[in-house]
């Protein structure tokens, strides 16, 4: 039955789409490409007690480390790298990068796309890198991306 009012289109959103790399101890790595999808990452994709990362002063993709447990000083440090990799500092030598838990993430009213708050944020002094051993992923995203560690990994599981 027709009621005379036009339907509304479903409206497509672009898939996200991001960077996965999986580090040591199978902690999953994720890293938005553009401020629109370092938006959804940050804001929706990224789980309360998933730790949150951006080079610090300059451009660069938001980095989100999933966490089923505490990771490590080593894992943070390896992930704030990947954030300082995917950043204008990729040439620098050190660059300090702010690392926060997601849930002390937040967008102003109005920002632009990409534009972020933070609070409680630790800083960590990292050379920009994708550590040797990290793995990338396959690039396709859903919302159910597990927390990391996991085992064993299958593409599935993303």
């Amino acid at each position: 039955m027709t009621t005379g009012v036009p339907e509304k289109k479903a409206e497509k959103r672009p898939a996200t789409k991001v960077y996965l790399y999986r580090l040591p101890g199978d902690w999953i790595v994720l890293a938005g490409k553009t401020d629109a999808d370092n938006d959804r990452l940050s804001l929706k994709i990224a789980r309360p007690d998933d730790w949150w990362f951006h080079v610090r002063g300059l451009p660069g993709s938001h980095v989100v480390l999933r966490c089923a447990t505490e990771p490590d000083r080593d894992t943070l440090k390896a992930a704030a790298a990947v954030a300082a990799y995917h950043s204008k500092a990729r040439g620098g030598g050190v660059v300090a990068v702010s690392g926060t838990l997601a849930r002390h993430v937040t967008k102003p009213p109005g920002a632009k796309p990409g534009t972020v708050c933070i609070r409680k944020e630790e800083v960590f002094k990292v050379k920009p890198a994708i550590p040797v051993d990290a793995m990338p992923l396959p690039t396709r995203l859903e919302t159910d991306v597990p927390p990391g560690p996991i085992t064993p990994y299958g593409e599935d599981d993303l």
